[in-house]
């Protein structure tokens, strides 16, 4: 199955470390990906301990990334959904009820207005999420997230939810969190200021 939003651009990072891979088919040696022996390139300011950390880092997120593509591509198949249809579904939950205008999702997904449209006439099909007018503005429609679609996104959100459970003790899973939220902040960061441009 093939997510059908588009590429964002490649995040380009001096470690000394080969680009991210792509496809959820890489093979990853665990041991070679977090090598840290690299030379630390001479514009950067820090200790070889800061560089060495911040090459793992990058290495660990890059493993991280490929497994994420993995889990992601075979919970999706089991439910009998493309990847996207399952990324907006888990969206939807974590909203915690609140429904969304078909525009909101596109910008989330970064999908256009046809491919939204196509998403949400498959996910209607298969009865995992409805239509309905939107009261505050009669020109739009809400979707919303039926019990079906709220099955779906449990049992997907159970696979993250058993691996971090197993990884992070429960008295660091707060500032996992934390580091987390603040990797995200900084690369959103760095991609409106690429689109401002």
């Amino acid at each position: 199955m093939t997510d059908t939003s588009p590429a964002l651009p490649p995040l380009t990072v001096t470690t000394g470390l080969p680009p991210a891979p792509v496809s959820p088919d890489v093979e990853i040696d665990l041991e070679s990906d977090l090598a840290i022996g690299d030379p630390a390139p001479a514009h950067r300011v820090g200790t070889a301990a800061d560089d060495a950390g911040l090459a793992r880092m990058i290495a660990a997120f890059r493993v991280l990334q490929v497994r994420h593509a993995r889990v992601l591509a075979h919970e999706s198949a089991a439910q009998g959904l493309g990847i996207t249809d399952t990324r907006f579904l888990v969206h939807l939950a974590a909203s915690e009820g609140q429904a969304t205008t078909p525009k909101q999702a596109g910008d989330v997904l970064e999908l256009s207005t046809g491919a939204m449209t196509s998403l949400l006439d498959r996910l209607e099909r298969h009865g995992h999420l409805e239509r309905r007018p939107n009261p505050g503005d009669r020109r739009s429609i809400l979707v919303h997230l039926t019990p079906s679609g709220a099955a779906v996104a449990r049992a997907v959100s159970a696979a993250y939810a058993s691996a971090f459970s197993e990884a992070v003790p429960a008295t660091e899973r707060n500032g996992v969190a934390a580091a987390l939220e603040d990797i995200g902040a900084a690369l959103d960061r760095r991609h409106r200021a690429a689109t401002d441009r």
